[in-house]
């Protein structure tokens, strides 16, 4: 595992490069090709940015 990330500045780093990686898979995906479970995956990359920015909200910086 990374290490934790305490700075607002490193978090809003962090949720940055998060939402590009995001983007580029969007940008990447061939409507007539994409499968439901591509769809899945981005839901859950959502999610997962979702839970990361709840955890950044709630704690303090260190």
């Amino acid at each position: 595992m990374g290490k934790t990330i305490t700075g607002k500045n490193e978090q809003l780093t962090y949720l940055k490069e998060r939402l590009t990686m995001f983007m580029e898979v969007l940008d990447h995906i061939e409507p007539e090709n994409t499968e439901l479970e591509d769809i899945d995956r981005l839901i859950g990359m959502l999610d997962d940015l979702e839970v990361k920015v709840e955890q950044f909200k709630t704690r303090k910086e260190g």
